[in-house]
């Protein structure tokens, strides 16, 4: 089987929409924060702050909200004056509830998915996990330690 059999999308919009939903269902306030600088990240200016925005993505707070794989996007009023707002989904750091601050920050995308380029190299990238250890053909045990 060739490696373009196991390539997968990206895990990221998924996480975000489940926390979206269990942060809605907690009768929580998700917001979401922004890496302004990420090119097709459209908000207002006035929003930006150290290149970054966060953004109440609440179903009362803005009209046409939409979460798909390649971003978010919606209309909001800021300082009274309604904007389209979009964010690519690789421009979201975290999504968080706003009254427990509870959420999380979005992972880098997985090696293999259809956001990353394809390694000529079989050089792990710089931060990524170590390999694990080939089997052995023993079972694994657990001790327990006093």
């Amino acid at each position: 089987m060739s490696e373009e059999t196991f390539r997968m999308s990206s895990h990221r919009p998924y996480l975000l929409r489940a926390l979206v939903e269990w942060i809605n269902d907690n009768g929580m306030t998700p917001h979401i924060m922004v890496d302004a600088g990420v090119p097709g990240v459209q908000v207002p200016a006035s929003a930006v702050k150290d290149e970054r925005v966060v953004l109440n993505i609440a179903e009362r707070a803005v009209m046409r909200l939409h979460i798909d794989n390649e971003g978010v996007s919606f209309t909001a009023r800021f300082s009274g004056v309604s904007f389209p707002v979009s964010v690519p989904i690789a421009a979201i750091l975290a999504v968080y509830a706003r009254e427990t601050g509870q959420g999380m920050a979005l992972p880098d995308d997985l090696p293999g998915t259809d956001n990353t380029a394809p390694d000529d190299d079989d050089t792990p990238p710089p931060g990524a996990p170590p390999e694990p250890p080939a089997p052995s053909g023993k079972r694994p045990f657990l001790r327990v330690v006093k």
